[in-house]
């Protein structure tokens, strides 16, 4: 019988290009979500499944990690960053990469551009009981429904209509899966290689890979500004707690105004009389004195003045 998996591969080297030009200086894993870096909430959803150490793998502004965790850990658990160069490599190709850290039982991957709390045990649960080599955790709304999964069986039966042609898709892949060290050996070398290929062939050869649909809880993709900003608000409308979420460490002038679901993170600056709705201020950014922004996004070290709704105002 399969055991828990300890150990996480968290992808983190992935380029942003639908957040350009947020992402220019920042990998998407690290943009932050109600003022703390996203992957930081993939790392304590994973911590509560009783994940105990990380490995993600790192290629564009790799460097950024390091000052996130300058000691390589989250909560008292080891991070290990895997860089990838010259190019990023992809899913397969990065859990090859990383193969040296991920061989020593089963392990959960992990998209790190999701943001979720859905329940991870009864996926766990189900994995251990069907002896499956990879299981994929499935939901049956909410994004691109491109999996043709059998309840009956708990198998995959097709991805992206390439197998299958006939079988319409109805599920869509979270991006978070449990693997089993034995996937290893089936991707080839040294490639840039998307992981579905691999699970093509995995159904080809009748290998057991498995699926569970998780419908209950929260999932989000946080792939476009749309849906970086909808996320805070869908947190504020949940109860999250400190919405609006304003770091100590901002200098907030007495009378700007501050509204929805908006966070303010540490080092930011808001002039007198600005008003603030919906707006996500990262890192050192500035809202000028008078400024009116709506559903505006600032990067690390941006200056906004002036009335703007649906902006993005990135550093030069």
């Amino acid at each position: 019988m399969n055991s828990a998996p300890r150990t996480a591969f968290i992808l983190g080297a992935g380029l942003g290009t639908r957040l350009r030009p947020l992402t220019e200086r920042r990998p998407k894993p690290l943009i932050p979500v109600a003022n703390r870096p996203l992957i930081t909430h993939a790392f304590d959803h994973l911590i509560a499944a009783g994940v105990e150490r990380f490995v993600v793998n790192t290629h564009w502004c790799a460097e950024r990690y390091a000052e996130f965790f300058p000691d390589r850990s989250w909560r008292g658990r080891p991070i290990t960053f895997v860089h990838e160069s010259p190019e990023v490599l992809e899913t397969a190709g990065g859990i090859w990469n990383a193969r040296a850290h991920l061989r020593d039982g089963p392990f959960i991957v992990y998209n790190g551009d999701i943001l979720s709390d859905l329940p991870l045990a009864p996926a766990l649960d189900a994995h251990r009981a069907a002896g499956n080599e990879v299981t994929l955790i499935l939901r049956s709304h909410g994004g691109n429904t491109n999996v043709a999964f059998d309840a009956a069986s708990s198998r995959i039966l097709d991805l992206r209509r390439t197998l299958r042609p006939d079988v319409e898709p109805r599920h869509l892949f979270t991006g978070i899966s449990i693997v089993e060290p034995e996937l290893i050996a089936r991707i080839p070398a040294a490639q840039k290689l998307s992981v579905v290929p691999v699970f093509h062939e995995m159904i080809r050869a009748g290998a057991k890979l498995g699926g569970i649909v998780l419908d209950d809880g929260a999932w989000w993709d946080l792939g476009s500004r749309t849906e970086y900003l909808g996320v805070h608000t869908a947190l504020a409308s949940r109860g999250a707690e400190n919405a609006p979420w304003i770091s100590p460490s901002a200098d907030i002038a007495a009378d700007a105004k501050i509204t929805g679901a908006t966070a303010i993170a540490p080092g930011a600056k808001v002039g007198s009389g600005a008003l603030l709705h919906h707006c996500i201020v990262w890192q050192n950014a500035t809202v000028a004195p008078g400024a009116r922004l709506t559903r505006c996004i600032l990067a690390d070290g941006a200056t906004a003045c002036g009335e703007h709704a649906d902006v993005d105002f990135a550093a030069t």
